[in-house]
Formats: structure tokens, sequence, C-alpha cells
């Protein structure tokens, strides 16, 4: 039975269910089949410890979250969730929608880098209490008086619930449920509209500062339909195992929402446990029939580095049926050299299903159908430069060429290509990318201005202003990088993507994907020159004699595959080189660096 199935027979209409009707329908229908599983690592030698929550017992710790948040908060008001990854963020989330409550998912202060942001956000959103765990709680008090924020009531989500014998399987396979330990006998939750705020999901900030976008009720609802009809071609034999943060807008819907949906069950794991050992990731991949999961290039890229080829032999990755690769743009490279080392294990090479999404959008805007194989277009470099998508192939004499990956078509929504002057592009020419359907946000909060700008509101249009410039090519679009990251010089386009891929590939002490280029206003004042910030490798302890043979082997191969003028590069350490709070490079961050002395005198 598919999720609308489900609630057309249950009472609420499919295009009126909010979250919580689709959890209370499974609490009531499937009171004890496995809804969300955590698993933790305590150590390095350990398999995984699992928790485990049927439908019955997150509904119950769900509605003891809304209980404690009536006496503290009112609808409307905002509950910040400052938690680890697990079974109460999950609870946590679902409490705030049952009690009309607008959620903002957020991380903990223990967050390496992250600190100032997370102030900045707490600072816009202005909370009336903070969702977090026990553990943790003295040291958000601290970090909320440091940061001279407002006092406001902490509330550990996991003192709210305890288990007791009754209908669920508890992580160790004993039956369990649970029940509110404070607060008042949680009775009927107001419904809310599906106009009304959801959550606030911050944006990354990889070009900006964060700004929160307002997700309504209907408008993850929508995406959460949209990601099913994408990526799960059978709800009742699927597993989402996901170790995306769930405070990113990504791991939120597919790990959260689409589960909650359609009804099956969502696997998670703490982003630390992957980054120490992304083969944990795999292998709970295996663990599971019809596994559907999601990742950025670099962990695809990290997974082939750090996973040995005997450790390869021993997985069993013929279950896995979709791994969504969300980046933009994918990566042809990344793709290949993923399905080549995992081919032993049985990986089927049609599995890995490039996407695009951003957070003004819930997330999900198209995907590549399931099951077809990998498509790539190989583009004249300098017609992509002058914004045409002109195919080419090794016969036809252009020395340098682009590959981009197509993220496939719209699913329930409608997109264009969009030029400078405002008209629509034809197919084959590039422009930004502009999106209309149910699953667009209300607009960013106590952001007016960017608003209007943004999602054009009131205006006479309704299209969504992506900021993210591609084309479509035979049906299908084609991400070619972000607006404001482009570099212009002498009228054509240079993506910084490109030309940290060409860095890369050039200088061996350049770490892969912990690199920034970016343009900065040359010493005479007219145009940009091209400046590259790129951390070294751990392993490595660069000379001066290193430093200027690299500087030479990436300033002869940008002028040759790029036309370009390398103003700069500067090796750094490890860490050096600024990330969003969901692990991508900061390139608006690393240009202020740069331009403020942080990494040295230049």
């Amino acid at each position: 039975m598919t999720s609308g199935a489900a609630m057309n027979s249950a009472g609420p209409a499919a295009d009126e269910a909010s979250l919580t009707d689709h959890l209370r329908y499974w609490a009531e229908h499937r009171p004890q089949q496995r809804s969300f599983s955590h698993v933790a690592f305590p150590d390095s030698s350990s398999g995984g410890l699992h928790r485990t929550l049927g439908w019955r017992a997150l509904d119950a710790r769900a509605r003891a979250v809304a209980a404690r948040l009536g006496t503290v908060a009112s609808p409307g008001e905002r509950a910040a969730l400052v938690l680890p990854q697990g079974l109460d963020y999950v609870s946590g989330f679902l409490g705030c929608l049952y009690a009309g409550v607008i959620a903002v998912p957020l991380f903990g202060p223990e967050l390496p880098g992250h600190g100032d942001r997370l102030a900045a956000v707490l600072a816009d959103c202005e909370p009336a209490c903070l969702l977090a765990d026990s553990t943790a709680a003295g040291a958000i008090r601290d970090f909320v008086r440091d940061h001279r924020l407002p006092d406001v009531p902490v509330i550990p989500v996991d003192r709210l619930i305890a288990p007791r014998d009754g209908s669920g399987p508890d992580c160790y396979g004993r039956r369990s449920v649970s029940r509110p330990v404070s607060g008042p006998e949680s009775g009927p939750q107001p419904r809310p509209e599906p106009d009304d705020i959801a959550y606030l999901q911050y944006t990354s900030g990889s070009t900006r500062s964060p700004a929160g976008v307002m997700i309504s009720h209907a408008n993850v609802v929508a995406n959460a339909r949209q990601a099913l009809d994408a990526f799960v071609a059978d709800p009742r034999t699927s597993t989402t195992v996901g170790w995306l943060p769930l405070f990113h807008d990504m791991g939120l819907v597919l790990s959260i929402a689409a589960p909650v949906v359609g009804g099956f069950p969502s696997v998670l794991m703490d982003p630390g446990d992957f980054l120490r050992d992304p083969s944990r990731w795999l292998r709970l991949l295996a663990s599971y029939e019809g596994t559907i999961s999601a990742a950025p290039n670099f962990a695809y890229d990290y997974c082939v580095a750090r996973t040995a080829p005997q450790d390869v032999e021993e997985l069993r990755l013929d279950r896995v049926r979709v791994l969504i690769n969300g980046s933009e743009p994918v990566r042809a490279g990344t793709v290949e050299r993923f399905r080549e080392a995992f081919a032993p294990a049985g990986l089927d090479p049609t599995t890995h299903c490039p996407a695009y999404g951003l957070a003004e959008a819930t997330v999900f805007v198209t995907a590549s159908p399931l099951g077809e194989p990998l498509s790539a277009v190989a583009c004249r470099a300098d017609a992509l430069a002058a914004g045409r998508i002109e195919e080419t192939t090794a016969d036809d004499g252009h020395a340098e060429s682009a590959v981009l990956v197509s993220c496939g078509t719209p699913v329930g929504q409608e997109l264009r290509i969009v030029g400078a002057d405002g008209g629509v592009r034809p197919a084959g020419h590039v422009g930004e990318i502009q999106l209309r359907g149910p699953n667009i946000g209300l607009g960013y909060w106590k952001h007016a201005g960017l608003t209007a700008e943004t999602f054009g509101f009131g205006a006479g249009e309704d299209w969504l202003r992506t900021g993210d410039l591609g084309a479509l090519h035979e049906g299908r679009l084609l991400v070619t990088g972000r607006l404001k990251d482009v570099l212009v010089v002498d009228g054509r386009n240079h993506y910084p993507q490109d030309i940290e891929e060409t860095v890369q590939s050039v200088v061996p002490l350049v770490r892969r994907d912990h690199l920034a280029a970016f343009g900065v206003t040359r010493p005479d004042a007219v145009g940009e020159e091209l400046v590259v910030v790129a951390e070294h490798r751990r392993d490595a302890d660069p000379t001066a004699q290193d430093i200027r043979v690299a500087e030479r082997a990436v300033r002869a191969a940008v002028s040759a595959r790029h036309g370009l003028r390398l103003g700069s590069l500067l090796l750094v350490p490890p860490g050096s080189v600024p990330r969003t709070s969901s692990g991508k490079v900061s390139r608006a961050a690393t240009r202020k660096r740069f331009l403020d002395d942080g990494f040295g005198p230049r």
C-alpha cells in the first residue's frame, strides 16, 4: 500500500494531510512496525549499536514533546533543535509539528567551527525554547550565556520519555512503548493549516549569510511525495539509510519526511561516524533490502579512498536501490570511480542517481529516472563559457571540453531557464534555473526584501529564482554552477568547480575537494583575477620549493585549459578552508578570509 492510498482510506484527503496526520495513521495501523533506528559506533571496533522505535512508540514520544512544548511556547513561536543526530531529534521535530510550534532544525555547540553560525541563527529565529539532550544541556546554557543570547528554557528531550513493556520493539529486541514522565498527558493536538509554517530551514551559507526558509506543512508533504515518486519504487520494500545531518534540507526530507509519509523504515547514523569510517555507511547500506541514501560528491570519493579492496569484497551492495548524488554540479568522474570501486560488491551501475535541489524548494527538484545509466554531456569549453551547450567528441578537434552530468527532469514542479534580460532561454542555452511548484517555500524569515527578490511574490510572478545556472539539453537539466560563484573575465563565464578540478588534478599535494577558486578585484581595479586557496594533504609538509612547483603547474594548466591567468595560489594547512554546516566548501567565506588576510599576509 502506498502512502497516498493509505491516507485516502484513513480520513483526511491526501493533498491535505500533514506529517503528523501520516504519523498518527501509521501509529494506528502499523503500531509495532519498525519506524526509525539509530546506529551508534561508540568505538573503532564497534559493529554498531541499534536503537529502534515502532510507529506507536515514535508517536508517543512526539506527543510527549508536544505536551512539554505546550507549557513553554505558543503556536507560531519557535523551538530550536540543538540535539545530536538520533531518535530524540526525530521525536523533537515531529513534536514541534504536533504542538504547532515552528521547528528550527539546528545542531549543538559541539559542532567544530560553527559556533558563530549557531549563535547568529539563534539570534535570528528568536526561539521560545531549545530542545536538547540532557548530557549537553549545561554546555548549551553556557553557550547561550557566552554569546549573550536570551535566556530561554532548555528542554532535555531524552528525559521526557521512558520505556515500559508495551507495543513496539526497542533497541534490544524487547517490546516497549514510550510514555511521558513529565508534563500533562497528551490528548488530541490541534491540526495545523497547510500554509502554516512547519519549520525554518536555514540555508547552508555557501554563498551568503544563512537565511531561514519558511517551509509550510503543505510544502514538506508535497516534497516528500515528490521524493517518493522520484526514488521509491515500492515503499513496502524500502529503507532509507542516512548520515546526512538532520538539520540539512536533504537529510531532513529524505530521512524523516519521506519515511513518515511513505510509512517505511529510516536508519540514521551520525555524520561524524561516517567521516571516521565510511565503511560503516556502506555496511548499513548492505544490511537492508531496497536501501535508498544520498551523499554529496566528496563522500563518494571519500568512500573510494578509504575502503580497502579486501573490505569491498565483504560488502553486499546488490541490495542498494538508489544512491542520490545531490551536489551541484555532479561530477562524472566521481560517479565512475565509485562504480568501479564497488562493482565487486555487486553494486548495480544504475543505482547512482544524479539530482538537483535547494532549501528554497524544500529540497528535491529534479532527478534522473530510476534504473537508467549515467547521462553525461561533453561540451565545448569555449561554447560553455559563452553560455551555450555544444556537444563535442574526441574527433572534433576541440582541445578542451567540459563534462556535465544530467540531473534529470522536474518531479512534480515546473522549471525554466531565464537569461539576464529576463527572457526564457531556449534549450541548449545557459541561464538561471527558476522553479514553480507546491514545494516552493513561503520566503525567508524576517527578510521581506530578499523574499521578494528571490521568490517573486507580489510582482506578478511566482517563480523562484534559484541563483543556480543551468541549461536544458534533450529535456533534461544540466547544472553548470552558482550564479554568484561565476568568474566573468573578458566577457566569458568561468565556473569555479572546473578550475578546482584542474588544480587538484595537476597538484598531488592538494587535498581533493578541500579547495576554493574565486575572483578578486585586480590591483589595477580593472576586472577580476583568479585566486585559489587549497589545503595540502595531511601527510604532506610542503617546502617553499614544493609551493613554487605547485604554483607553476597550476598557472600553466589554468592558462591552457581555461584561458585564465592565475593571480595567486595559496597552499594552507588541513582544516583551513571554511566549510558550511552541511560540509560543502564555502567559497564566499574563503574569499572573505583571503581578503581579510585570514590566511596570513599576502
